[in-house]
């Protein structure tokens, strides 16, 4: 149990700062809500589908390479042959994006909006320069200055974002002649602009590690490293494909004037981000777990550490599950503090994106099995079949049934791939996961769920939901303690399991 306590150590360490920069990224998004029209966000949905595509690109699986290699390498010639792979990479890269601008953004359905793309290179650039610093901070176990960095960086953000959209308006309102250079239509250009500025002084914030490599190149390490990487890209892409595409195909399958298109769009990206408030959480247990799981690898019992990681995972996510849920009325008030209304519309989607979410990171914990085998293309091919699913489901539903059917797309797919990684994993690398108790807890976050969404249907009023939410996670919570009172007591330390 002590490996366990271990990994919630790092987890929070590590997590916090992701914690906190998601939830300051949430309350920037209710901003932007409070200040876009749906269509606006809708360009804004577009957009920021296309970066997370590229991000996967630009850093060709380095992160996971790091830690994977670090294990019986060098870590001063590592640091230093990754670093200059990534800046060289990122100048070609960006020079490239830029060029292509224009065709690049009448392929995303923005015409004549190449701007946006040399933004959102600009963007790429900067995050793309502190993956191997940020990765450097992890494996030293300086979780202080990461924190520090990560935080800083969507603050700043957060305050660019303010001074361009709220406060430049009045003082351009007011007339002050200094304020000639700046355009009230651009507001999407702006958000864009401050997600910039935020990426050079994020760079500025880590420069210190950022310059301490030295160029020294080690061509046969990096040839290694790139053959391990390669199928980490397809995996990367599929991954955006499935998490992503549905925002970036929706304007081209459905059949409706661009207007009422950009409008929908922009309540299923609103809504989308508010489901996947679960990736808080997720990502900040994968920044602790993946070192964590490569470390664990050299012991004996490392199967059994997983199972039990998994266990514990599994129950947490549950309850994040019915957080996100069972309040949808409090997200509603949220979600609707600016002039448009109009997002709430799609509020029904939000546990069906919750539940695949949850799926999600079951799969990302079950990844480590062709990690550690250096099956990674193994891990390509499953990723691949889910965009395939998800390519085929959007494109099928979407028409259809709007964002309400990519939805759904998104759950099948999550569920398909958990289900076949769970399967391959026991056959390439067994790990004897609870999988009674897994399905057991899962059922029970639904369960949960369904029994409030009836009560929603008597329209039994805003505070009468919330209370019978509450009951609800505490019904959750009180099975999970009774069932795994022996573990818990062992996690607190009271007693050996």
């Amino acid at each position: 149990m002590g490996n366990i306590k271990k990994l919630a150590g790092q987890t929070i360490w590590y997590g916090l700062p992701t914690i906190a920069q998601r939830m300051l990224g949430f309350v920037l998004q209710l901003f932007l809500t409070s200040v876009f029209l749906t269509e606006q966000f809708g360009v804004v949905t577009q957009v920021y589908a296309f970066i997370p595509f590229m991000n996967v690109i630009f850093t060709y699986g380095i992160e996971t390479s790091y830690f994977r290699f670090a294990q019986n390498t060098d870590k001063t010639r590592l640091f230093n042959t990754l670093s200059i792979s990534l800046i060289v990479s990122s100048c070609i890269f960006t020079a490239l994006l830029m060029l292509g601008s224009g065709t690049v953004a009448q392929m995303l359905n923005l015409p004549g909006r190449g701007d946006l793309i040399m933004l959102a290179a600009g963007i790429l650039f900067f995050d793309t320069l502190v993956v191997v610093p940020f990765a450097k901070l992890r494996q030293e176990g300086r979780p202080r200055k990461y924190a520090l960095v990560k935080i800083l960086t969507i603050t700043t953000q957060i305050l660019f974002t303010i001074f361009f959209l709220t406060i430049c308006p009045r003082l351009h309102t007011a007339g002050y002649s200094w304020m000639s250079w700046y355009n009230p239509a651009a507001g999407v250009e702006y958000y864009m602009l401050s997600n910039l500025l935020a990426g050079f002084l994020g760079l500025v914030y880590i420069s210190r590690e950022f310059v301490s490599f030295r160029w020294m190149f080690d061509k046969t390490l990096w040839e290694e490293v790139i053959r391990y990487s390669m199928p980490l890209i397809i995996v990367g892409l599929g991954g955006m494909v499935n998490e992503m595409l549905s925002r970036a195909i929706f304007p081209r399958v459905y059949p409706f004037p661009k207007e009422i298109t950009d409008s929908q769009l922009g309540i299923f990206g609103a809504n989308y981000k508010l489901a996947v408030l679960i990736t808080v959480f997720i990502q900040a247990f994968r920044m602790g777990a993946e070192p964590f799981f490569f470390n664990q690898s050299k012991n004996e019992d490392a199967q059994h550490t997983y199972a039990r990681v998994m266990k514990f995972f599994v129950m947490l996510l549950g309850a994040v599950f019915l957080v996100v849920s069972l309040f949808l009325d409090f997200w509603i008030l949220l979600i609707t503090q600016g002039p448009d209304k109009r997002y709430a519309e799609g509020m029904h989607i939000v546990p069906v994106l919750a539940m695949a979410t949850v799926f999600l990171g079951i799969y990302y914990n079950l990844t480590i099995w062709y990690k550690l085998t250096n099956r990674n293309m193994t891990g390509a091919w499953i990723t691949l079949a889910g965009a395939l699913i998800t390519v085929g489901l959007n494109i099928w539903w979407i028409p259809q049934f709007s964002y309400t059917g990519s939805s759904w797309a998104t759950f099948i797919c999550y569920a398909f791939m958990m289900t076949v990684s769970y399967l391959l994993g026991q056959k390439y690398y067994p790990v004897p996961y609870d999988v009674k108790r897994i399905l057991f807890y899962l059922g029970l976050a639904a369960l949960i769920y369904a029994g409030h969404a009836w009560i929603r249907t008597l329209d039994p009023g805003f505070w009468t939901l919330q209370v019978t939410g509450l009951l609800g996670m505490g019904i959750y919570l009180a099975v999970i303690l009774f069932m795994e009172r022996a573990e818990v007591a062992s996690l607190l330390g009271r007693r050996k399991v």
